[in-house]
């Protein structure tokens, strides 16, 4: 088995040749990676199935499961989504912009390739070829590290691609996957000083910390997501708070987009909340809530203080009534991981305000925060989304993966 350092030299001698490729080719290259994931589906399906079975062995809960499982629709999702991005724009060598200074120098801002980009995530295997994909777009080479409970889905995805990649000329380690599922090997991806350029991870609290802690590399933090939903008591279309409210939860609960903590306004609570709450109690929601809320629906568990900061990541709701918009902004930004945030109203001002003064990546007016997804926003596919304030904030495409460049052109001009 390649180990991480043979991976890690491998990829920086690959990513020189990488940011010389045109765009043709790389876009080339990202297409026939989506022909060899189609030509590889039932392989890709059998290995799915040996995680899936193995998951369910070690009793592992029912969200995370299905954040593992693999379909045809999904394999397909996969596919489309590397040819979505061979359509984007390219985002390297674009000119930021030049100038010419009093001693003549012209001075030109391009945009380049970090280099070598690592990525370590957990559970979805499709994030393998999502990565993948906006790491050839952007001319850099890839190291990927999913974990373990998907390592066989994860293999045969990177079969797929390595097969794509080769057979359109990509250089060798161009891209790779991190096949050992130990912590050990996880442990030195993080470590490699010298070969990787960034660090990116993707998935739960537990892995970020865990990363932030260990790595010596440079990371650009991809969040949690504790999301919320406000229905504020200028929401008078109820039909359409059930349809945003119960997408925003019950997509898919697994995801980092969902729905974790529902505020309503008091004034808008007797007529929705227990219409709303029936809804996901039918669909097996498990619903905590504040002391009105009980009134309300007394079925309703109590929440706790931690339940307020928790993403679940499963069929469980906190639900909590407020007095006022700036209550429930300030619940948001104390409680909120700086993901995706939604306030459905009808009035312009209530609107404006949330969208101000929430400190958030993504922020929503009558719309579910379900659709905080590269493949929803126009990028094809995503490295992950991100809630830091540094150069990318949200969900991350190609032209998160560049920097500067300058470029000095001069006729011999010196010093003084």
């Amino acid at each position: 088995m390649t180990t991480v350092l043979e991976l890690g030299k491998k990829a920086k001698r690959a990513a020189l040749d990488m940011a010389a490729l045109s765009s043709d080719a790389r876009d080339g290259a990202l297409r026939r990676m989506a022909a060899r994931l189609r030509q590889a589906k039932d392989d890709i399906l059998a290995a799915n199935a040996l995680d899936i079975a193995a998951a369910k062995e070690r009793g592992t809960k029912a969200s995370f499961v299905e954040r593992l499982t693999l379909s045809d629709k999904r394999v397909e999702d996969m596919a489309r989504g590397l040819e979505m991005v061979a359509d984007l724009p390219d985002p390297i060598g674009r000119a930021d912009r030049m100038w010419t200074r009093p001693n003549g120098l012209r001075i030109l801002q391009k945009r380049v390739p970090l280099g070598v980009v690592g990525i370590i995530f957990e559970s979805r295997p499709n994030v393998t070829a999502d990565a993948a994909a906006i790491c050839v777009k952007s001319g850099n080479a890839c190291i990927l590290r999913g974990g373990s409970e998907a390592i066989r889905s994860n293999c045969a995805i990177m079969d797929a691609l390595e097969a794509g990649a080769r057979d359109a000329g990509l250089p060798d380690g161009a891209v790779s996957l991190v096949r050992d599922p130990s912590r050990d090997a996880a442990t030195a991806l993080m470590r490699l000083t010298g070969y990787l350029d960034v660090l990116i991870p993707r998935g739960g609290a537990g892995l970020i910390r865990a990363v932030l802690e260990n790595a010596r590399v440079p990371v650009i933090e991809t969040g949690t997501g504790n999301c919320h939903v406000y229905v504020d008591e200028h929401c008078h279309d109820l039909d359409m708070a059930y349809t945003v409210c119960y997408n925003a939860k019950l997509r898919r609960v697994s995801v980092c987009n969902a729905m974790e903590t529902l505020l309503v306004h008091r004034a808008a609570a007797p007529a929705f909340l227990p219409e709303m709450l029936e809804r996901f109690r039918k669909a097996g929601v498990e619903i905590r809530g504040c002391a009105r809320t009980k009134a309300l629906c007394p079925w309703v568990r109590d929440a706790s203080e931690e339940d307020w900061a928790t993403e679940y990541n499963d069929y469980i709701l906190a639900v909590r009534i407020v007095d006022s918009l700036d209550e429930a902004i300030d619940h948001i930004n104390t409680y909120g991981t700086r993901h995706s945030e939604a306030i459905l109203t009808g009035d312009v001002r209530s609107a404006q305000r949330f969208l101000d003064r929430v400190d958030a990546a993504a922020v929503y007016v009558n719309a579910p925060t379900s659709f905080t997804d590269g493949g929803e926003f126009g990028f094809g596919a995503e490295i992950g989304i991100s809630n830091q304030k540094l150069h990318a904030r949200g969900p991350m495409g190609p032209e998160h993966l560049t920097t500067i460049k300058y470029e000095i052109l001069g006729q011999g001009q010196t010093r003084p």
